[in-house]
């Protein structure tokens, strides 16, 4: 096994133009050979380059409109071909077969035609077998030939061979073969999964493959001792993901988890709403005629625990609103877009990031969520499901009235995006009190109830008069009466526990009305 390997010729067979003159002048300034197909070779020829076509090589033209142009012993062969091994170079001799110690291939569109929409036969024909078939097989024989599948890598190639008067490192052939292999797993994933969305029947994948491609190196993961990383993947979803950061630090691993939890939050609101997350919680949320009375009553419901926050909008942030933003310490700010009013008040805090998404996610729009266990993965369905007026089933003496039937549907829309168990108080269009994450769900609706008293101060709590939401059933009846006593006067809750009876009974016994969804809330 050779170190430095002498690249005499290189096959170069790319969709992706970008890159290539320079490449290609660095290979004809070393006198590498550059045998090509098709557009690429075009491309060569008339960036002024000699090129070699693969059909001269093989003595077969391109034929099925391309489908074939380098399935051929003579590049197979050449590629694949053991240097060390006498056999294999009397192989080569005896068929008029020359070594190519290159290959630099990028493959068909496929993952772009489908992030456009393109229509099934249009994908189809974006689906690459020889370019993946030529990876392959150089990375197999990476000991003995180099290939190069990301444009990302031409510089640093173009610079090896410089350094080397033409040669390239076993290190380096080492790393591209890693990347090639990684490169041709996304792609079939991406083909996996869409072939598998073409069944007009609902089946149950035998693999599960999932790709990620441009790594963000983070500061460091929740904590400091863990290393973080942040894929992409081919998942357009508006999001975290595909925002833009128009201003500040680099965003940390939980900066980035925060930040999801945010917009996936704001997206469920109807009216120009406000959403605070900490620690993936919502700490305050609130709709209204403008961003700005919003935010208001969103920061009102948890002042403390909004310090440091993420802040995301579902309308374009206006200058109002992020001067009242930035009052308080805060690490994110994300919306669908930032006026440029807005954005000069925001520039005063140097250190906030702000992200634009331009437009929201579809908070009914299918996808999976994975987490990794150990020794396996959990996959889930995105829990898309939303209730309206038509949904709810009054269960009590007394159905709620307009306005408890609107804050009811909004604390059950924000209970969604709560860490179970969770308790949700609202009163007119804005979150009062929040419990999330406890064990018992009675203590969710004492927490809840605690933290309204707490903001009120001497004042009423902003509890009294509120309508209340549970993510699950109250399995006892203490849980509603600890919103009862925190001053609800209306319930909203999934149902379904063998104890319902028990808690409708309370419900009346105190006038307040229930209404039950069918539909439960879950998040862990």
């Amino acid at each position: 096994m050779r170190d430095l390997v002498r690249v005499r010729r290189a096959l170069v067979s790319v969709s992706d133009k970008s890159g290539l003159g320079a490449l290609a002048a660095t290979l004809a300034r070393h006198d590498i050979e550059i045998v090509s197909t098709g557009g690429t070779a075009g491309a060569l020829r008339d960036a002024g380059v000699s090129v070699v076509d693969v059909a001269e090589r093989t003595g077969f033209p391109e034929m099925l409109d391309g489908r074939v142009k380098t399935l051929h012993p003579h590049i197979h062969g050449a590629i694949l071909a053991r240097r060390d091994d006498p056999d294999h170079e009397r192989a080569l001799g005896e068929h008029a077969i020359t070594p190519i110690d290159l290959v630099v291939v990028s493959l068909y569109p496929f993952e772009e035609a489908l992030r456009s929409g393109a229509d099934p036969e249009t994908c189809t024909e974006q689906i690459d077998i020889g370019g993946p078939a030529l990876i392959r097989a150089a990375a197999k024989n990476w000991r003995a030939v180099a290939v190069v599948v990301d444009v990302v890598d031409y510089t640093a190639v173009g610079a090896e061979l410089d350094a080397n008067a033409g040669c390239l490192s076993l290190a380096t052939r080492r790393k591209l073969a890693a990347t090639a292999y990684a490169r041709t797993a996304s792609y079939d994933a991406a083909i996996a999964a869409w072939m598998s969305e073409q069944s007009e029947e609902e089946e149950v994948p035998r693999r599960l493959v999932v790709a990620a491609s441009d790594p963000q190196v983070l500061r460091y993961g929740e904590n400091p001792h863990q290393r973080g990383l942040f894929y992409r993947t081919g998942d357009e979803r508006c999001g975290v993901g595909t925002a833009r950061q128009i201003q500040g630090r680099e965003l940390s691993y939980n900066n980035l988890n925060d930040t999801h939890a945010a917009i996936e939050l704001v997206a469920e609101l109807d009216r120009p709403g406000i959403a605070i997350i900490k620690h993936a919680n919502p700490c305050g949320v609130a709709q209204a005629d403008s961003l700005s009375n919003a935010y208001e009553r969103a920061f009102a419901c948890d002042r403390t625990s909004a310090f440091g926050g993420i802040i995301a909008a579902n309308r374009t942030l206006d200058p109002d609103t992020a001067s009242r933003i930035i009052e308080i310490l805060t690490e994110v700010v994300v919306a669908p877009e930032i006026s440029p009013g807005a954005r000069e008040i925001l520039a005063r805090r140097t250190g906030l990031r702000v992200l634009e998404t331009g437009a929201l996610p579809d908070p009914g729009a299918a996808g999976r969520e994975i987490r990794q266990l150990a020794g396996g993965l959990l996959v889930q369905d995105r829990d898309t499901g939303r209730v309206g007026a038509d949904d709810l089933r009054v269960v009590t003496r007394r159905a709620p009235c307009a306005r408890e039937c609107a804050d009811l549907l909004l604390a059950f829309r924000i209970a969604k995006h709560v860490k179970s168990n969770a308790i949700v108080y609202v009163r007119n269009g804005a979150s009062v009190g929040i419990g999330a994450g406890q064990m018992s769900r009675v203590d969710s609706a004492r927490i809840a109830a605690r933290k309204a008293r707490d903001a009120a101060g001497e004042g009423e709590p902003a509890t009294v008069g509120s309508v209340v939401a549970s993510d699950a059933f109250f399995p006892f009846a203490d849980g509603l009466l600890a919103a009862v006593e925190a001053g609800a006067t209306a319930v909203i809750q999934p149902g379904g526990s063998v104890r319902d009876d028990e808690v409708i009974r309370a419900a009346d016994e105190h006038d307040i009305a229930m209404v039950m969804t069918g539909i439960r809330h879950f998040r862990h």
